[in-house]
């Protein structure tokens, strides 16, 4: 901020944002100090680079006024993004009443009793603005635990089939077997002593069989 005897300059620097073929614009506020009208004009080293709105006017007393700067699209960008254009603002004591369009530039050249105020401006080019990460979408959260879930029981649901399946399959070969093992002790308590040593061989070897058919079956 820049505090004078009649205005009150925020920002003292114009900050530009600066992208090639683009118009960029920034603000001034002006704050009259003074019980008086203050009368202000604003001028720069490249006028053709630059619009200013309004470039005259006239704060009354205890009042702001806001002032626009509006750069020109540039074709290209300057060496180290220096910029050495400059702003000045004039302001001066004017008469109650006076209106913006009766100022004159006679009214801001240096007189005896007459205090012309000024205040200096520079232009400052900051990098443009850099443009937001892309962020990638997520899934919907309210339908993947549904898919997961209709999945899952699908899952599940087979599995007790398949194992119910097994278990009834498992249960009639025990039942089998144990059918088998009881024919085959009746058949040695009436027979092993007129077969002798052949039947004791069989039953060995049908023993074996079914101690393996159980294996098998316990380990599925």
């Amino acid at each position: 901020m820049s505090t004078g005897e009649l205005l009150n300059v925020e920002p003292v620097e114009l900050k530009f944002a600066f992208e090639l073929k683009k118009q960029i614009s920034c603000s001034l506020q002006l704050l009259n100090k003074t019980e008086n009208h203050v009368a202000f004009k604003v001028k720069t080293t490249n006028p053709k680079k630059y619009c200013v709105r309004p470039n005259t006017g006239v704060v009354l007393p205890g009042s702001t006024c806001d002032v626009t700067v509006t750069m020109q699209a540039q074709k290209e960008a300057p060496p180290d993004m220096q910029c050495k254009d400059k702003f000045l603002l004039q302001s001066v004591v004017a008469t109650a009443g006076v209106a913006p369009k009766d100022i004159t530039p006679e009214m801001f050249s240096k007189q005896p009793g007459r205090v012309v105020e000024e205040c200096r401006l520079r232009v400052i080019y900051l990098p443009p603005p850099q443009p937001p990460s892309p962020v990638l979408e997520e899934p919907d959260e309210g339908v993947s635990p549904k898919v997961t879930f209709d999945t899952a029981n699908l899952n599940v649901t087979e599995a007790r089939s398949l194992i119910s399946k097994l278990v009834e399959e498992k249960n009639a070969a025990l039942q089998q077997c144990s059918k088998v093992r009881q024919e085959m002790e009746l058949l040695t308590s009436g027979t092993n002593k007129s077969q002798g040593g052949g039947v004791s061989i069989i039953i060995v070897i049908a023993i074996g069989l079914i101690g393996l058919l159980l294996g098998y079956l316990m380990k599925n």
